[in-house]
Formats: structure tokens, C-alpha cells, sequence
């Protein structure tokens, strides 16, 4: 999945420049690494709920922690799906 984000940062912030081997998981997105900027992070969450149908809430105590790193993106994604996968499974009698 790290490597479809990056993809996705690549083609939504028309990062013209920059491949997919060129962005280290665990740098950082926005104080450094790829020095993304506020709108670049409204961008990117508008593609990821469109993509993965998960939405980062600007308002949400640990925004910064989650879009902190391509490897943090992964994460959370993930286990938003985990759990809209859980919460529509059917119940069992």
C-alpha cells in the first residue's frame, strides 16, 4: 500500500520530479522530506477518501501524526478499513 500512496501523492500534487523509489516511507511529508504544505494535505486527503474511501478529519487530534509520513498514511488507511470491514460484516446468531 506505501508505494500505491506514494503513486497517489505523486499524480494528485503533480510531483513532476519525483518517483516512487525517491520517497523514503518514513520521511517526513510536510517539515522537510517532500515539504508538502497545508493545501497539499487537503488535496491528498480529498484523494485518499476518494481512493480508499477513508476520510482524515482536519479537525482530528492526531492529523498531523497521521499525514506525519507515507508509512503513517498506511497505517491509519488500513485500519479504517479494518474497521468498516468489521463494523458491515454481517452478525451472527
Amino acid at each position: 500500500m506505501e508505494n500505491e500512496l506514494k503513486q497517489l501523492i505523486i499524480d494528485t500534487l503533480d510531483l513532476e520530479d519525483i518517483s516512487v523509489a525517491d520517497i523514503d516511507s518514513h520521511e517526513a511529508l510536510f517539515d522537510g522530506g517532500l515539504a508538502l504544505d497545508s493545501i497539499d494535505a487537503l488535496e491528498l486527503g480529498l484523494a485518499i477518501r476518494k481512493k480508499y474511501n477513508v476520510r482524515i478529519d482536519a479537525e482530528k487530534e492526531d492529523v498531523v501524526k497521521i499525514f506525519s509520513s507515507v508509512s503513517s498514511l498506511a497505517d491509519y488507511i488500513s485500519a479504517q478499513n479494518i474497521a468498516l470491514q468489521s463494523n458491515s460484516a454481517p452478525l451472527r446468531k
